[in-house]
Formats: C-alpha cells, structure tokens, sequence
C-alpha cells in the first residue's frame, strides 16, 4: 500500500509539473502571436546573453560548493552542518545570479 500511494505522489505531482509547463509555453505562445498580429515588435535582447545567467548561477554553485566543504570538516552537528552547507550553496548561487544581472546591466549600456 506504501508503494502505491508513492506511486499516486510521485505521478501527481509529475501531472501538475507538466501541466503547469503546458500553460506557460501555450499563454507565451498565445502573447507572441497576439503581438505580431497587431504590429507590436519587442527586440529580444535576452538572446545576446542567454547563456551569462547559466554560467554565473553555476560558477556561484561551485563555489558554494567549495566554501560548504569547509564545513563538513568542522566537528558539528549533523543538523548544524547540513543547514550550513545548504545555506552557503543557495547564497553563493544567488550571489551569482545577482552579479549577471549586473554583468548584463553592464554589457548592455
């Protein structure tokens, strides 16, 4: 009975996970085609840069990674250690989403 209940979980959240990609991409799509039949032409510049909020959210991951390693060599509690080392890694990453953004504020003046 364990496993099926997982199994409703598991196939339950998958259903809302692609339906919930099936509306994004169908009301984006729906945006787009509205536009161009009215005339209205948006310059995409996020396509210049599509791949700077990928390089620096990674590279902030990684050294997130490498700073929460010193935190598992520290003698702490397991519970201690673990929301250290989550902790760092979200910070790190969102360190590096923040300096693309700044990085692509710059680059585009």
């Amino acid at each position: 009975m364990k496993d099926f209940n997982e199994a409703i979980g598991f196939a339950a959240i998958a259903l809302g996970f692609i339906s919930v990609v099936f509306i994004i991409a169908r009301y984006t799509y729906l945006i787009k085609k509205e536009m161009i039949k009215q005339g209205i032409y948006l310059e995409n510049r996020a396509v210049k840069y599509k791949y700077l909020d990928i390089g620096c959210i990674v590279f902030g991951l990684g050294i997130g990674l490498l700073v929460s390693s010193i935190f598992t060599s520290i003698d702490l509690t397991e519970d201690t250690t673990d929301l250290l080392v989550w902790g760092t890694i979200l910070i790190f990453g969102a360190a590096g989403l923040v300096a693309a953004h700044f990085i692509r504020k710059k680059l585009e003046d």
